[in-house]
């Protein structure tokens, strides 16, 4: 076990830090383990709780660990970047990072499209489209809550089945020959809902983000999708140049 030098410059919380971090780098702590309390820390590495405090608020901010009041600190889990540079899908990133992407359809229907909706889809008032929700996983672990407004004319003949054995872009391009021209994303900080977070098997209250995306083909929508992802799940990587 690494112990704490008192005589040493760095300040005894950075160090502390360094061996939680250690700790977890070497696989002695996984994924939502959790952590020592606090009072097992001090006697541990024979510290204040001022120190083992700021170690603690210092690994937090960073993203390393999260806190459930009344339950205790935890490991944090992985976190999957997502470069928004580029188009992307979610099946192919899982895929990328060597996860097993999975969608569960909640549900599916069909029905007339409301003046609100009409307007940012740019299509008539009344017009039939899709509805549908998706449980996105990746290894089983559900990663995304996201509901789809797809229009009729454009996708005759999808069903709920059809999203349930492929990936709903694959089923665009491969079926009807989309083609995605550009997508917008809006990105929003929220609280996750009761509802949310049982279906995500995550916590009511805890941070999420959610996820307008209004997909292109041509001058035409062809899909307006607003999703929730887990907060402990994802960061968003965008490159900024002059």
């Amino acid at each position: 076990m690494k112990n704490i030098d008192k005589d040493s410059r760095i300040p005894l919380y950075y160090q502390l830090m360094d061996i939680i971090l250690e700790t977890i780098g070497e696989g002695n702590l996984r994924e939502n383990d959790q952590l020592p309390s606090e009072r097992e820390l001090c006697e541990t590495y024979n510290v204040s709780r001022s120190t083992v405090r700021q170690a603690i608020q210092e690994l937090e901010k960073e993203g390393y660990i999260y806190r459930i009041h009344g339950k205790g600190t935890f490991v944090s889990p992985e976190k999957f970047k997502q470069d928004l540079l580029k188009f992307y899908s979610f099946t192919e990133e899982m895929k990328r990072i060597g996860k097993i992407p999975s969608s569960t359809v909640l549900d599916f229907n069909i029905v007339e499209c409301g003046e609100e909706l009409a307007k940012k889809m740019k299509i008539h008032t009344g017009e039939r489209i899709y509805v549908f929700t998706r449980l996105r996983l990746a290894d089983d672990e559900p990663m995304m809550l996201e509901t789809s407004h797809v229009p009729c004319k454009r996708f005759p003949g999808l069903t709920k089945k059809d999203l349930q054995e492929n990936a709903m872009y694959d089923i665009f391009t491969k079926r009807y020959n989309a083609i995605f021209t550009c997508a917008e994303e809006i990105f929003q900080s929220v609280l996750t809902r009761q509802d949310e977070a049982k279906l995500l098997q995550y916590l009511p209250d805890m941070p999420s983000m959610m996820i307008e995306r209004i997909t292109h083909e041509n001058e035409s929508i062809i899909e307006y999708t607003k999703g929730i992802a887990r907060g402990d799940k994802f960061t968003y990587h965008v490159l900024l140049k002059k």
